[in-house]
């Protein structure tokens, strides 16, 4: 089943004409409450049988869907499932009207309803709520990402569309976008707000207080969204934990999550940069790559090059081992091998010749498998786990990975706009490891060695979160253990206070971890009084975060599905209004009207297949479907984004046709990304050779490498000098995917005890044009 669009559509999968987008977003610290008013108006002269379709990041929540068709309201509640079946076959058999919306077991990602007939000339107003924790980017910015519910009439300057094999680009100017769109944000944290940025016009910040600990932030008037809106929220001290207490439902019992006050805390810690930058020279590293039929084209290309910098930035004195699946599984040595010249050779090898060629996605034989080999000693093992896919079997391959938590850490990845967010954050989470998606046109390099550096970090373990309450006031514990922390990664941990103190006001959190074996904590006071007028996004995030949890240990292999806890789940999910995979939104048409028609469902969207210019997709970082299966929209690039490597896409002239623009897209084979082509060269222990497929790397002549090198300098001194300066000086961009294998040749040219290393920085400066000193290369 593909859906080609978002927004309101027909049953022939038209786009019913957008008027105007009215969104409020509610930030508090570090999640955020996203409410989104959608104005439609069919312009036909029929009748038009309406679906709501609608993304939604990976973690968010649906609290609240209502829709105004004409003078029919139609709102949706959460009941038991069984029963709210009950309720809808009931008003069905009694010609009355009603909706099913129920969460499927994998729980995706896109929100799909049908609001029933809408006459000619009449108006739509669709009004969806949210919650969903905001992702924290590389410079500490909190990340919200509003997508463009498009009409694909109307395509964005610079979007591409594929029919067929055909490539158009066309340029519409904003000015001819029918919808105009309202957007403003409300910022409130512990600690002050030092500036939001966004990706279009804002007005200025204005600040609600003499701390700057609350702000408004709106769009300039007049946008045209023809383009997704990107916003990205700075903190001071960001990596001071922070405590945010939200006040219970007046109306809910006390005692109860939604009737008592929930805590959310932020830990965003920082590490002492001196055990940070110990990187641990052993291990057992192993990738397990998805080659299922859905990987090829881009995605095969890219793991490849991705696994080409992995093996890479291994140190020696590891070991590692490559594994493949799809329907069956493959391995390129029988056990770990341990890492060297030879054997990185043979695994880079079989790497270049991996195709997406095995099939389905059976994940769950290999990963059996990686598990029955004997543990190396003093060699932790940490497994890498890239797919693309929903598997059926999630909870089970979950509980594996649980199961051996003890002997391992995990780290996933999630490629593309169909992978389980279930399945990837699941592994990680169970895994003691770190997730991340990979998603439109990301780059998959800097994120995965990002978790690499993670992996090659001290862990940080045996975490603990102790409260201190006054008398009179009681915490209930509602996320899970941490299991690890990482230097980068933000953890939210959720708690419910139960009663009053008639004295204090002030509560104390005391998070206790060791790091690199040594005992370490931190603390931090905070008031009990929660924000006057504050919503209830925490509470539902709380509430979601316990669902969760529960669903896990009710459905788990073996263990009995206990009607006490599936009751707990319910009665959460119905008092919070968050949706669970035992309850259902049942919509109710609240006036008297004529029967709507249609069933109410909640659909995952496979990815559509890009059959040309694959690389140009959606930069979502909130994992949704692409907007229309004829179009993959390409917002405008910021020059952080465009820094961080993507592609631009080419300007098309009045005189390109098709096929000229084809040819423009088109990955050019073989000219290899530079980067790739060097590191391609590096050895296994650090260092280069000089000879001539490193000159042309370098763009240089053989006999231009090789005059300048000071007499008594070794050739491989002088080779890997030139590479560190080439990577210094013309690829900091990227440098979050080199930094690894260069700390690995400053190793190299340390051990070799080299001579003479003022003059060769200097005299490869000069043949290579660059200006970089001796200190940033860490000579």
């Amino acid at each position: 089943m593909m859906v080609s669009c978002c927004g309101l559509i027909t049953s022939q999968k038209e786009p019913v004409p957008l008027k105007s987008v009215e969104v409020e977003l509610e930030v508090k610290d570090h999640v955020a409450t996203v409410v989104s008013t959608l104005n439609y108006h069919n312009q036909e002269d029929k009748p038009l049988e309406a679906v709501f379709v609608f993304p939604l990041p990976g973690d968010a929540a649906v609290c609240h869907f209502s829709a105004t068709v004409g003078q029919t309201e139609i709102v949706a509640e959460v009941k038991e499932k069984q029963r709210a079946r009950e309720e809808y076959d009931d008003a069905l058999s009694s010609g009355q009207q009603a909706f099913l919306l129920e969460e499927s077991e994998q729980s995706p990602d896109v929100f799909s309803l049908s609001v029933g007939s809408l006459p000619p000339g009449e108006s739509a107003s669709i009004r969806l709520e949210y919650v969903t924790e905001l992702a924290v980017q590389a410079d500490e910015g909190l990340r919200f990402l509003l997508p463009a519910v498009l009409n694909p009439r109307y395509q964005p300057q610079g979007s591409v569309g594929s029919e067929g094999s055909n490539v158009q680009v066309t340029s519409v100017p904003a000015s001819l976008v029918p919808y105009t769109l309202s957007f403003s944000a409300r910022v409130s944290s512990p600690r002050p707000v030092s500036k939001v940025e966004s990706s279009s016009p804002l007005d200025p910040l204005q600040y609600l207080n003499t701390e700057q600990t609350q702000a408004t932030v709106k769009l300039a008037a007049g946008h045209k969204f023809d383009r997704d809106v990107e916003l990205l929220i700075y903190y001071k001290d960001a990596h001071q934990p922070s405590a945010v207490v939200e006040a219970g439902q007046a109306s809910s019992q006390p005692g109860s999550l939604m009737g008592d006050s929930v805590v959310m805390l932020s830990l965003y810690p920082e590490f002492p940069q001196a055990v940070m930058s110990s990187v641990a020279s052993s291990g057992e590293f192993v990738f397990l790559l998805d080659r299922s039929g859905s990987m090829h084209g881009e995605r095969i290309k890219n793991a490849r090059d991705t696994l080409l910098l992995l093996l890479k930035s291994l140190p020696l004195g590891c070991y590692f081992n490559i594994y493949s699946f799809g329907s069956s599984f493959e391995h390129i040595f029988p056990k770990s091998e341990d890492y060297n010249q030879k054997t990185m050779e043979e695994a880079l090898k079989k790497v270049e010749e991996m195709e997406a060629n095995l099939g389905g996605t059976e994940i769950l034989e290999p990963l059996k498998h990686i598990y029955r080999q004997p543990s190396i000693p003093n060699q932790p093992r940490q497994l890498f786990v890239f797919t693309d896919g929903e598997v059926g079997n999630t909870k089970e391959v979950i509980n594996l990975v649980k199961q051996n938590s003890a002997s391992h850490r995990c780290f996933s990845f999630g490629i593309g706009e169909g992978a389980s967010s279930a399945l990837i954050n699941g592994l990680a989470k169970e895994g003691g490891g770190h997730a991340q998606f990979i998603t439109g046109a990301d780059r998959m390099q800097p994120k995965v060695m990002q978790s690499l550096r993670f992996a090659l970090q001290p862990s940080v373990g045996d975490v603990s979160v102790k409260w201190d309450l006054p008398s009179g006031v009681s915490v209930t514990a509602l996320s899970p253990p941490i299991a690890a922390l990482f230097q980068g990664q933000r953890s939210l941990v959720y708690a419910q206070f139960t009663g009053q103190s008639s004295e204090a006001s002030e509560g104390c959190v005391t998070v206790a971890y060791s790091l690199a074996g040594h005992p370490s904590q931190t603390q931090l006071h905070f008031s009990l009084k929660p924000a006057e007028d504050s919503g209830l996004t925490v509470h539902r995030l709380a509430a979601r975060t316990v669902i969760r949890s529960l669903e896990m240990q009710v459905r788990e292999p073996g263990g009995q599905e206990d009607a006490g806890g599936k009751k707990k789940v319910v009665d959460l999910s119905v008092q919070s209004g968050v949706s669970s995979v035992f309850t259902a939104f049942i919509a109710v048409n609240k006036s008297n009207s004529e029967a709507i028609q249609g069933p109410l469902l909640r659909r995952a969207i496979p990815t559509p297949r890009m059959r040309a210019c694959k690389v140009f997709m959606v930069p979502y970082s909130m994992r949704m479907p692409v907007m229309s299966c004829d179009m993959a929209q390409l917002p405008q690039m910021s020059p952080r984004q465009r820094a961080g490597g993507m592609p631009e896409l080419p300007q098309m002239s009045p005189m390109m046709d098709e096929d000229d623009m084809r040819e423009s897209c088109r990955p050019k084979q073989p000219p290899r990304d530079p980067l790739l082509q060097l590191v391609s060269l590096q050895k296994a222990s650090g260092c280069w050779l000089l000879d001539p497929h490193l000159a042309a790397a370098l763009g240089k002549t053989s006999e231009e490498v090789e005059k300048p090198k000071p007499a008594s300098v070794k050739q491989d001194v002088w080779a890997t000098i030139l590479a560190l300066i080439w990577l210094h000086g013309f690829k900091m961009d990227a440098q979050e995917e080199w930094e690894l294998l260069a700390m690995k040749a400053v190793s190299w040219l340390r051990a070799q005890k080299a001579s003479l290393v003022t003059e060769c920085v200097e005299a490869g400066n000069a043949l290579l044009g660059c200006n970089v000193q001796k200190d940033a290369v860490g000579l």
